[in-house]
């Protein structure tokens, strides 16, 4: 009999070895979280109340501490600030009140050795009207004259004056996007602010000399680039006169200047934009070669459909492109509103555009839109991280997420953001980005320990002294613990490398699946309205066992961590959430009582 039970035991032991030896590999970004920085308000290290690179490099071991794997920064090159850092005057330095070149190198060393990944945000669709190719530009230098989009204007039918703007595109800013340039004698198109000239991606000298930017940095040493506005670089080609075609009106606004008031088929998503970030992967690949070191990545920023997003992953010829295509639909098709279903939808059909060779990702804010504790509830805060961080792939945090920052309001004497005052008075507030974009909230000190100064560039949100980061984390049930916890939970096997599926229970019950054979199974279940709900999980899932075990549980949950709770029986209070865990061991525990049923 105790030969018998040593076959049992040696087979259980090399079946488990085989099954762990079967999954696939994940390359290091496929394993990360990230986190979004921020640099204007994430910390201040000199007091002038602006966040800055060595406020940054201080507080890297947080970003360590809460799980993170990599972090992507926010523009902080040298420029006008009229943008605020997207409107760049030099692509290869730094901004002087954010710091140096220096200490952007010593950021990079504490990252590396702290085991962080440092992503660069790369702004390739325009520059500053400040940099030194825009002027060279608008006095026609060799060289430099098609650098960025000119055209001449249209005949002014009093025959006095400027011409008039070449057509009728619009800018996101508000207004036309043609301005006019009284040296050169001819408009030029920017789809941002008129101090953001769009380059010309139809020459080949601009393609290279961007293709020279992203080079340096990588020589400089970080591990990857966030592409902004990636569907934006090209425009329709001009016809044999020069000239480009108007865009038809959208039907939706009357407000002739709103961004809103045209579609965009000329201007924005040409395929243009997808071959490019193919020569982008490449460059990264070739560099790889040439350098060694692990995978550098891209992440491309597109707000648009999932049939223009899914190429960017790779196309038909099976030429690679971004590993990260940014998935924002948990943030432009959900609201407090939406239901179980909806979750659903949303999620499935995200991930019925991933295949099998990429990997899903998911982002639930970033600096251009409310945050999600704002935009969702602040009841549902933990309940939204649980499903963010329990689905397959990789997760991106803007900060302030992690410890439910919410939007701060602003007066329009206190707004910044270009977007917001050319809104005006009466409507900036639908447009401003600045409610999101307000210093992180580090303790209950003065200013919320963003600065040792006496005043911030923006506004503190008021709620600092109870939401930061100091009081949660000494609070087992905060926000941030919650985040912590799942943020250790998801780099276990079954999150790594397990199946997953999603159940709507009913109306406002959402449920996330992951199972691995061998493994754990988990069971994410959030209860996204104000109604107590109670649910029999067998009548769900196949193949639970009797009892499962809580394994995080929000904030406000009256549950323990470990505790058991009857499958057939779980109740929901109002936002609760809660990832339960089926354990193996039990399978386990029972193979081992037929075992020693076999030699008694």
């Amino acid at each position: 009999m105790l030969t018998i039970y040593l076959i049992l035991t040696s087979l259980l032991l090399v079946t488990a070895i085989r099954l762990k030896s079967e999954q696939p590999t994940k390359d290091w970004w496929e394993r990360a979280g990230f986190y979004q920085v921020y640099p204007r308000s994430f910390k201040d290290s000199n007091g002038d109340g602006i966040g800055d690179l060595n406020g940054i490099t201080e507080k890297l071991s947080y970003l360590k501490g809460i799980g993170m794997r990599g972090f992507w920064l926010s523009p902080m090159y040298k420029s006008p600030m009229k943008d605020f850092g997207y409107d760049i005057s030099d692509f290869r330095d730094i901004q002087d009140e954010y710091g140096t070149m220096d200490d952007f190198r010593n950021q990079i060393a504490e990252a590396k050795r702290l085991g962080l990944k440092v992503i660069l945000d790369y702004v390739p669709n325009h520059s500053s009207d400040k940099h030194e190719w825009f002027i060279k530009s608008v006095n026609r230098e060799p060289g430099y004259e098609d650098y960025y989009v000119w055209r001449d204007g249209k005949p002014n039918p009093d025959g006095s004056g400027r011409p008039l703007v070449p057509n009728n595109w619009l800018s996101g800013m508000r207004g036309s996007a043609w301005e006019w340039n009284e040296q050169r004698q001819q408009y030029y198109y920017h789809l941002f602010t008129a101090q953001q000239p769009d380059l010309n991606f139809r020459n080949p000298t601009v393609v290279q000399e961007m293709k020279d930017v992203l080079s340096f940095w990588l020589d400089v040493g970080v591990d990857g680039f966030r592409i902004d506005s990636v569907g934006c670089m090209f425009e329709v080609p001009a016809d044999a006169n020069g000239d480009f075609p108007d865009e038809p009106l959208s039907g939706t606004t009357e407000d002739q200047e709103d961004f809103d008031y045209l579609k965009h088929i000329h201007t924005i998503d040409r395929p243009e934009n997808v071959e490019m970030v193919y020569e982008w992967r490449q460059l990264l690949e070739d560099y790889q070669k040439k350098h060694g070191g692990d995978t550098r990545i891209l992440m491309t920023e597109s707000w648009s459909g999932l049939d223009i997003i899914k190429p960017y992953f790779r196309n038909i010829r099976g030429v690679e492109g971004a590993q990260m295509p940014f998935n924002f639909r948990l943030i432009t098709e959900l609201t407090a509103d939406s239901s179980a279903y909806d979750f659903k939808n949303v999620i499935d059909s995200w991930m019925a555009i991933v295949d099998d060779q990429h990997s899903a990702n998911w982002v639930l804010g970033n600096h251009d839109r409310g945050r999600v504790a704002t935009r969702l509830g602040i009841d549902r805060a933990d309940g939204i991280a649980m499903i963010e961080l329990t689905l397959p792939g990789v997760s991106v945090t803007y900060q302030g997420e992690e410890i439910a920052m919410i939007d701060v309001d602003i007066s329009f004497e206190q707004t910044v953001d270009p977007l917001g005052c050319n809104e005006g008075r009466e409507n900036y507030a639908a447009k401003s980005r600045d409610p999101v974009r307000t210093p992180f909230q580090w303790d209950d000190s003065n200013l919320a320990g963003f600065t040792s100064g006496t005043t911030t560039w923006l506004p503190v949100g008021p709620n600092y002294k109870t939401t930061n980061v100091k009081v949660q984390e000494a609070d087992p049930k905060s926000h941030l613990n919650v985040f912590k916890s799942l943020m250790v939970l998801r780099d276990s096997d079954t999150f790594l490398y397990g199946d997953w599926s999603t159940i709507a229970a009913n109306e406002q019950v959402f449920i996330i699946v992951r199972d691995l054979k061998s493994s754990d199974t988990y069971l994410t279940v959030v209860n996204l309205r104000s109604s107590v709900q109670t649910l029999n999980l067998n009548n769900l899932v196949k193949d639970l066992p009797k009892v499962l075990y809580y394994r995080v549980v929000s904030g406000g949950s009256a549950h323990t961590v470990g505790y058991p709770v009857q499958t057939s029986a779980v109740t929901l209070q109002a936002y609760e959430a809660f990832v339960l865990r089926a354990k193996r061991s039990e399978d386990r525990k029972m193979r081992g009582e037929i075992c020693e049923r076999w030699l008694s």
